[in-house]
């Protein structure tokens, strides 16, 4: 049907009416404001950053667990991506479930994006404490000069970090001073927590409750041999101490675990006869878990002030883990230390792993009690030449399992 001109008009009135109407809504109602013009294909998307305020969202830090207790971490400014890692994987599989206080302990002060991305990373209150220079540096009865010549010797034999001062200093430090730090007075347990390493398992208790609740003071996770150049002179220390101050050392002891050689417990692997009774065993102290009454104490304290007068710490390359290892062993009754058999664990080169295949599945550990690594089980394997378990397990406080938890009840 012909329609006339105004029929034409008014149609196309219509139409310019509506295609304005609907890209002024395309263009969020109209106006000059750029800020309303949709963003072309192909654009780059913004920052994820850019959606969120800068201040980090506040959250409960209040602690859950029952104990007073600590997690502490020696660590450097740049040691900030090994330290995210332990921390992320401890609290992952732990800490979360209880927001134990985290103390971070330095020789220099903490830089801002160290104390920023940490205290992100904790789900309990964080401290950040720098080390007086009379606890971290040589003490002065160490002569300099000698200490330096013996530290290029020491390089030159190619001894595992025998040529760095720093590591003699921290050595010294975690026998004798962390315990003493200003911050630490207000605990009594101490979790040693090292970056770069791995927690393997979910833990699904409380290891602090568990120690107070058995009358445990220590516990420990891998038990190793000491590299026998860097403590050539310990033992005689060690003789020292023991002849000047009989009365401290615990009838109950576990001396033999230390001055015992049989080759049957390494599994036909020969254990070289030192010049000293002392085997080299020594509980690996990146990982452990004490009371800090304990290295308050009298016996601790006049143990590690005699050893300290040796010179060992600066003159070889004394570790605090064998240091550690014969003070619990001497002045601790051998029942009151605990080796946590279900903790799955990893520090370069060792790792351990639970040997049950239900505990493995339960609390979620991704490694293998066979794997090649693992230095805690005795299936003839090389790495298993370096482990004192077996050792632990005859002369310490057996093979025990404490902790009552029913694992198939997790999921």
């Amino acid at each position: 049907m012909f329609r006339g001109p105004l029929y034409v008009l008014a149609f196309a009135i219509y139409c310019y009416l509506v295609f304005h109407y609907l890209s002024l809504s395309d263009n969020g109602g109209g106006g000059d404001d750029d800020s309303r013009i949709p963003v072309a294909k192909g654009s780059p998307k913004l920052s994820s950053n850019a959606y969120f305020d800068p201040e980090p969202l506040a959250k409960d830090r209040t602690q859950i667990g029952k104990e007073n207790a600590t997690l502490v971490m020696l660590v450097r400014n740049f040691e900030l991506k090994g330290a995210l890692l332990s921390m992320r994987l401890l609290e992952d599989r732990f800490n979360r479930h209880y927001k134990y206080p985290w103390v971070f302990l330095n020789e220099v002060p903490f830089d801002d994006e160290f104390i920023e991305k940490t205290t992100l990373m904790a789900s309990g209150e964080t401290f950040y404490e720098l080390i007086p220079p009379e606890d971290w540096f040589p003490p002065k009865h160490i002569n300099i000069p000698k200490f330096k010549l013996n530290l290029e010797e020491l390089y030159n034999e190619g001894v595992v970090y025998g040529g760095v001062e720093s590591y003699h200093n921290m050595c010294h430090f975690n026998s004798g001073y962390f315990y003493r730090q200003k911050r630490l007075l207000n605990y009594e347990w101490y979790f040693r927590v090292e970056p770069d390493v791995q927690y393997l398992c979910d833990f699904q208790y409380d290891p602090f409750q568990l120690l107070r609740e058995n009358n445990k003071l220590y516990g420990f996770i891998i038990a190793i041999h000491e590299y026998e150049r860097t403590v050539i002179s310990l033992w005689d220390a060690v003789q020292g101490f023991m002849e000047a101050n009989p009365k401290l050392i615990h009838p109950h002891n576990a001396i033999n675990f230390i001055t015992t050689y049989e080759s049957d417990l390494n599994k036909g692997h020969t254990v070289e006869n030192l010049n000293s009774s002392y085997n080299l065993c020594h509980f690996w102290s990146n990982f452990e878990i004490g009371n800090l009454e304990f290295f308050r104490g009298e016996a601790y304290g006049k143990y590690f002030d005699y050893l300290d007068r040796y010179g060992g710490f600066y003159y070889e390359r004394w570790g605090d883990a064998p240091v550690h290892t014969i003070g619990v062993s001497l002045l601790m009754d051998r029942d009151q230390i605990h080796h946590f058999e279900d903790i799955g664990y990893y520090h370069l080169p060792f790792m351990t792993c639970p040997k049950s295949q239900d505990v493995l599945t339960s609390k979620r550990c991704i490694c293998s009690a066979n794997g090649p690594d693992n230095v805690q089980i005795n299936v003839g394997m090389e790495m298993e030449k370096f482990s004192c378990l077996a050792r632990w397990w005859r002369y310490g406080s057996g093979k025990l399992f404490m902790n009552d938890v029913d694992y198939t009840s997790f999921t």
